[in-house]
């Protein structure tokens, strides 16, 4: 009774303030009950910059509610948690990024979506997992590129445009543990399953990678954002599906398609600073108006550059 409670005065709180929750796909099953849209980070910050709301409260890992900030000057941003981070996006530092640009004056800085916004502001560039092949195509070949901070992507991208990339060596702590051994393991328990890979939100790249260097076999295997695998799962006959990505998008697609079986390809992949978000954690954050991010001015503009061309290459 007290999480009907919790969730009811969410929405009444919602309605109050004109407020929108916007959850990743990752967070947890009462969260995403709990929003108004639920998607990766590509669709995210599309709802974001459509929402007509004065406030949003991002159920997220942080850099995505700096985002959200971003397309959003004018709009109140919340994330419940501020400690909700993303390791992915703490391998490379601005510093970091300005000092490997030094050592290539002439290059082309194509960054993650998984990135801090300093870190989007000294990028020409910013890419999600499904169109970063398309942004890396679209630059110039005679152009030096240094691709960050996914180490697994950036190598698949390259592989994928024949493009010789500088790479950043970074990459997620959760998805970086789903091994070709385990999806192999998972494939012979399941012959009849289809395997859905994501792409997308800083995780699973290092499945693309395998996929592309023949590590793990074609056949049924899809790359697909979260939101990818949910429309792929319903519109396809199969009744199985190994899911290589973190575990929380498992709600979304059992809830969806309650005659269809779904296994995780690790029990293990789950983002700890995703799960830091909680029911009670959103109730406060309305309640009390935090915590709000907010990017500065200067960096906003600037990052608002990389992310706009991400959006048109979308």
């Amino acid at each position: 009774m007290e999480r009907e409670w919790i969730a009811e005065e969410i929405h009444r709180l919602k309605r109050e303030k004109n407020a929108v929750i916007l959850a990743h796909n990752y967070q947890v099953g009462e969260i995403q009950e709990v929003a108004d849209f639920t998607g990766d980070s590509l669709g995210l910050s599309q709802a974001a910059a459509r929402t007509e709301a004065n406030v949003i409260v991002f159920c997220g890992v942080h850099f995505m509610a700096e985002t959200a900030s971003i397309i959003c000057p004018d709009k109140e941003v919340l994330i419940p948690d501020l400690e909700a981070g993303c390791s992915l996006a703490s391998t490379i530092n601005v510093d970091d990024l300005r000092n490997w640009k030094k050592q290539h004056p002439d290059s082309v800085v194509v960054s993650y979506v998984n990135t801090t916004a300093d870190v989007k502001a000294e990028s020409d560039y910013c890419c999600t997992s499904t169109n970063a092949v398309k942004v890396v195509s679209s630059i110039p070949e005679d152009k030096e590129i240094l691709f960050l901070p996914d180490m697994f992507l950036g190598a698949y991208v390259s592989k994928v445009t024949g493009r010789k990339l500088h790479v950043w060596p970074g990459e997620c702590h959760v998805h970086a543990g789903i091994r070709p051994k385990q999806i192999a393991k998972m494939r012979e328990a399941h012959p009849e399953a289809e395997m859905l890979i994501h792409p997308e939100c800083g995780c699973v790249t290092s499945c693309m990678y395998y996929v592309a260097n023949g590590s793990i076999d074609r056949g049924n295997t899809h790359i697909l954002s979260t939101e990818g695998m949910v429309r792929h799962v319903r519109g396809s006959k199969t009744t199985e599906f190994i899911v290589a990505t973190e575990t929380g998008i498992l709600h979304k697609m059992r809830k969806e398609n309650p005659d269809k079986i779904f296994f995780p390809a690790s029990e293990e992949a789950i983002c700890k600073y995703m799960k830091m978000i909680t029911l009670d954690k959103v109730l406060i954050s309305l309640q009390d108006n935090v915590h709000r991010v907010k990017v500065p001015e200067g960096i906003a503009l600037r990052a608002k550059n990389a992310i706009e061309r991400m959006l048109q290459l979308a």
